[in-house]
């Protein structure tokens, strides 16, 4: 079954070219859309296999991935509650939805709800997490530039 209902919302069945199964909500409650939904799968899929294109990737694979590879790291928890704050933004996007302007946005409301400080520890998180997806997994072609905000210079006695 392709296509199914739990509770009021419609759910995707797919298996891929690779014998990858593929289940996930489509987010809504009519079933032409989600069809429709299905049916983009499904060409994306095609496509992948048959002439090499890349799949698209969301943001929320990148941050399971990054996680996941990341597991040294002392700060991972801070991470972790970096990436909870900008699921809420980020997390219905895709990597190649995540413009310049997608980034100022966030720059922006992080600065007035924190200092310019904090808001670039979020900058260079989203920047290092893209840089992975560019070089590493190879998951998209190019990534926005990141532009930190200028920090006071601290006094080293």
């Amino acid at each position: 079954m392709a296509i199914y209902k739990r509770r009021k919302t419609w759910w995707v069945n797919i298996t891929s070219p690779n014998g990858q199964r593929i289940r996930r909500s489509t987010g809504t409650q009519d079933r032409k859309q989600a069809q429709e939904f299905h049916d983009q799968i499904k060409a994306e899929l095609w496509r992948a296999q048959r002439l090499g294109d890349k799949p698209r990737r969301t943001w929320q694979e990148s941050v399971i991935r990054w996680t996941r590879e990341t597991d040294h790291k002392a700060d991972k928890l801070k991470d972790i509650g970096k990436l909870k704050w900008l699921d809420n933004i980020l997390g219905a996007l895709y990597l190649d939805q995540i413009n310049r302007d997608v980034i100022d946005h966030i720059a922006e409301v992080r600065k007035q709800e924190s200092s310019p400080s904090t808001a670039n520890r979020y900058l260079a998180l989203i920047r290092a997490i893209l840089r992975m997806a560019r070089d590493e997994w190879e998951w998209i072609d190019k990534i926005p530039k990141v532009r930190l905000f200028k920090e006071p210079k601290r006094k080293t006695d």
